[in-house]
């Protein structure tokens, strides 16, 4: 987020929005300290250590980031069947409805020039393109950087430039997913050291949304980073994003820009576990991982960095959420939320400035099911399913090695009658429930009920968009192919629903 001096007086914004894990930062704990930027922008500024993902799964993350709505509002989820988490593929039929507001859109038409640097991930399919829904430049992909693919029964993943694809992945983008040597780092790197110079030497405001995908399965590092880490390659990969986001603050000094910089970091999930531990990540003391609602999965790393604004050093207990981002932004941008729907996010300013603790809720949702809530130190679940029992015997685990007996069931478990309830502050790890018959159990849950009578009755959800899968939509001839002999036959339409298996 950034504040330029001169004939501006609007505030900007830059978001870092990755995938790592609440433990994979020196300045969370991580014991190999392999994170200097990162800890010393933690350093500099403030870290969340209650700070939230709205989803478990990285695509109704990013539309949360983007709207500042839960993703059954904004329509980033499926009722194919009931707690499935989905997100993007490339046979999605689905994505962000143009009925959504979403941050770029609003900060534009107060002057913003807005960049996406990386993955997009909010449906692939022309209409939901994101220079059609507020962003000004792109350079990235709307999907993962899954493949090698064979370009007749699954196409290879484009990379974008602005409206048209530049290439794919594994053929002009190279990943050797035998050594995952991969220079795409770099590029986003480059990519926002030059839309930053651009920006300041106009005195234009900005918001660049700084979203690579390093770090997610197959993970990947350029040459000079492989074989650095001491936690394999999925540490070469952290160790190059720490490196890359140090040279973008250090970037924004030198262009005497940082002090009216507003800048946040953190991540659209809890790590993979299920790709540990050579390509996942680390959350810490916190139960199972991405894909569940357990601590794991939603609570995430969060540094925000404003040099001359955010006092050095501080640590804040603050609930957060990253749709509070989306607050957040427009009141830095001196901008009021619409008024015309429900928004989640809460701005987190008096907290970060003035070191106000507002009191507020965090919903955690899988698809269509609220399964807990969290108020104050307490956590309530009201469903628990980690994955079946059927996907959980092909070596599909979220939680390995972290099973609690009766908290990550593998058949979806109904505690609406008397949810589960733990204490974080004691129990950060969700490993003992507190006795049904206990006073302490009556009296939170009394007031938690409260909570989600009132959140339920204001809960209108929207139409699901990752309901329909088609081969026909996928990536066959995206814009641009053209002009790069790179467009491919699609197959005929057969739009089917989509399956979620967790």
């Amino acid at each position: 987020c950034h504040l330029l001096k001169g004939k501006s007086t609007s505030t900007s914004f830059g978001v870092f929005f990755l995938q790592m894990g609440w433990g994979d930062l020196g300045a969370f704990g991580e014991p190999s300290k392999e994170t200097p930027n990162l800890d010393q922008m933690a350093s500099e500024g403030m870290l969340f250590l209650d700070f939230y993902t709205a989803n478990p799964l990285c695509s109704p993350s990013r539309a949360a980031l983007l709207t500042g709505r839960l993703p059954i509002r904004n329509g980033f989820y499926t009722t194919n069947a009931h707690a499935r988490n989905a997100y993007t593929p490339q046979n999605i039929v689905g994505g962000i409805p143009d009925s959504e507001l979403l941050l770029p859109e609003l900060l534009k038409k107060a002057g913003y020039t807005n960049k996406i640097i990386g993955k997009w991930h909010l449906g692939h399919r022309p209409q939901f393109h994101p220079l059609k829904h507020g962003f000004d430049e792109w350079f990235g992909s709307p999907n993962c950087h899954f493949g090698p693919y064979d370009n007749k029964a699954v196409p290879n993943i484009p990379v974008y430039r602005d409206w048209e694809m530049v290439g794919r992945y594994y053929e002009d983008f190279n990943i050797d997913l035998k050594t995952g040597e991969a220079n795409l780092t770099q590029i986003y790197l480059q990519e926002a050291l030059d839309f930053i110079s651009r920006q300041q030497a106009s005195q234009q405001p900005f918001f660049l949304y700084w979203a690579i995908d390093a770090t997610h399965a197959p993970v990947y590092a350029s040459k000079h980073f492989l074989g650095t880490s001491q936690r394999g390659l999925y540490g070469d990969a952290v160790r190059e994003i720490d490196d890359s986001i140090g040279k973008i603050l250090k970037h924004l000094q030198k262009l005497g820009i940082s002090e009216n910089t507003f800048v946040f970091f953190t991540s659209d999930n809890g790590a993979a576990l299920i790709s540990a531990p050579k390509q996942g990540g680390s959350n810490g003391r916190f139960l199972c991982g991405k894909q569940t609602t357990f601590e794991g999965g939603m609570r995430e790393p969060a540094i925000a960095w404003w040099p001359g604004h955010i006092p050095a050093g501080k640590v804040s207990h603050q609930l957060g959420n990253v749709m509070d981002l989306f607050t957040t932004s427009l009141s830095l941008a001196g901008l009021q939320p619409p008024s015309d729907r429900q928004i989640d996010g809460i701005d987190l300013l008096p907290a970060i400035l003035q070191g106000q603790l507002i009191d507020r809720p965090i919903f955690y949702y899988r698809g269509n099911e609220m399964m807990a809530v969290r108020v104050g130190l307490y956590k309530a679940h009201y469903w628990t399913w980690s994955n079946s029992w059927e996907e959980y015997n092909k070596g599909i685990d979220f939680c390995p090695g972290q099973n609690v007996s009766g908290v990550t069931t593998h058949t979806k478990e109904e505690h609406t009658t008397l949810p589960l309830l733990f204490h974080l502050g004691r129990d950060p790890g969700e490993k003992y429930p507190l006795s049904f018959a206990s006073a302490e159990y009556q009296g939170v849950m009394e007031r938690i009920s409260n909570i989600v009578q009132k959140h339920q009755v204001t809960m209108v959800p929207g139409e699901p968009q990752l309901n329909v899968c088609d081969k026909a939509v996928m990536n066959w001839s995206p814009p641009g192919c053209e002009k790069l002999g790179k467009c491919l036959k699609p197959p005929k339409s057969e739009p089917k629903k989509c399956i979620w298996p967790h």
